[in-house]
């Protein structure tokens, strides 16, 4: 270097020869893809358990017409995957050229629908596929989280599809359908994806844990179905976490491991709870809510196990269930505006105990 320094000149200093800048790249390892994306649907055959969407557009793929869609339901049951998958079937490898995905809750203004929108709606497309199939001679643009979209925005967006319905097709992806103008909703074909099944959730789980070589318990399993609440997606997150910081070749994923990774809290803190309720005892109580702070448990998680819990508890007065479900109502919607966990899991308390003491 301080060769090159005095004459600028690159004599006597060592090469680095393509071999070893080969070698050097095959040893680079690429960054780990989450799995969500890795076990994505490729085809429409792949969508698990949605099996009235799956045939309609079977038989759209078929004659290759596309209707105008607007797909709603809980998340992570595979809405967005599903028009993806079908788009990909469609288009082959123009499929980049014909798709336009947009996040309506981050461009959700009038703006982004008379621009983005309307121009690639405009753009003419041919009937053939570079490898000589043929090809539907129209785009589809689809628009994730529509129901965030602004009521501007979606009467603009009305016009759009009324004036570009010969060359474009729209797919709307919402979680509440509500929230979309009935304009649209009378231009589109709707489909409710369900929440998946327990079944279809453990097989598909079974299957990503055998191809990553991932032992878990079958407990772990049940536990991971209980937290995502028919949410494949969340499902997936949390068995991939568990493996990374649990699992190994030598080691199974617990229990206690999934437990520890999606926040669940324990049943033994809920029965504790009703307890201490019951015993009417105001400074147990306190002393609960303490350790619960302590162990960094979220209140929210808290009241939304006690809710189930109470519904099936088979101690519990009718009397008893509706005045703590009432009360449950009314923290959760105080901690949604910012409320204090601490003062919610308080009154709750307190509401227990004297509900425990008049209806007993």
């Amino acid at each position: 270097m301080h060769a090159f320094l005095k004459t600028g000149k690159t004599t006597g200093l060592p090469k680095v020869t393509n071999e070893a800048s080969t070698s050097a790249v095959k040893e680079r390892k690429l960054p780990a893809r989450p799995w969500v994306e890795k076990y994505r649907p490729r085809t429409v055959d792949d969508v698990v358990e949605q099996g009235e969407v799956v045939a309609v557009l079977k038989s759209s793929l078929e004659s290759c017409e596309l209707p105008n869609l607007l797909l709603y339901g809980p998340p992570g049951t595979g809405k967005t995957s599903t028009i993806l998958a079908a788009a990909r079937q469609l288009f082959g490898d123009l499929a980049k050229d014909r798709i336009l995905e947009l996040n309506a809750s981050d461009e959700r203004g009038i703006a982004v629908i008379r621009s983005k929108v309307k121009t690639f709606a405009q753009l003419t497309c041919s009937s053939v596929r570079p490898d000589g199939k043929p090809c539907p001679p129209f785009k589809i643009i689809i628009l994730d989280e529509a129901d965030s979209m602004t009521h501007a925005a979606q009467a603009a967006l009305r016009r759009t599809m009324e004036k570009e319905s010969a060359t474009t097709r729209f797919c709307l992806v919402c979680n509440y359908v509500s929230r979309i103008i009935e304009p649209i909703t009378s231009r589109c074909t709707k489909f409710r994806f369900k929440s998946l099944g327990h079944d279809k959730i453990v097989e598909r789980l079974k299957f990503i844990a055998n191809e990553e070589k991932v032992k878990i318990d079958n407990d772990a399993l049940e536990v991971i179905i209980e937290s995502s609440g028919g949410d494949l997606r969340r499902a997936i997150t949390i068995l991939q976490s568990s493996h990374r910081l649990f699992g190994s070749t030598e080691k199974k994923i617990t229990k206690e491991h999934v437990l520890e990774i999606s926040g669940i809290i324990p049943q033994k803190y809920l029965e504790d709870f009703l307890e201490i309720c019951r015993s009417c005892d105001y400074s147990k109580l306190e002393k609960y809510v303490e350790n619960l702070s302590y162990d960094a448990y979220s209140v929210g998680q808290l009241l939304d196990q006690l809710n189930d819990y109470i519904i099936y508890h088979k101690r519990l007065t009718n009397k008893q269930k509706c005045i703590i479900g009432e009360k449950i109502a009314e923290c959760s919607f105080r901690l949604l505006n910012g409320a204090s966990e601490y003062l919610q899991i308080m009154d709750l308390g307190c509401t227990a105990i004297v509900a425990f003491q008049e209806n007993p």
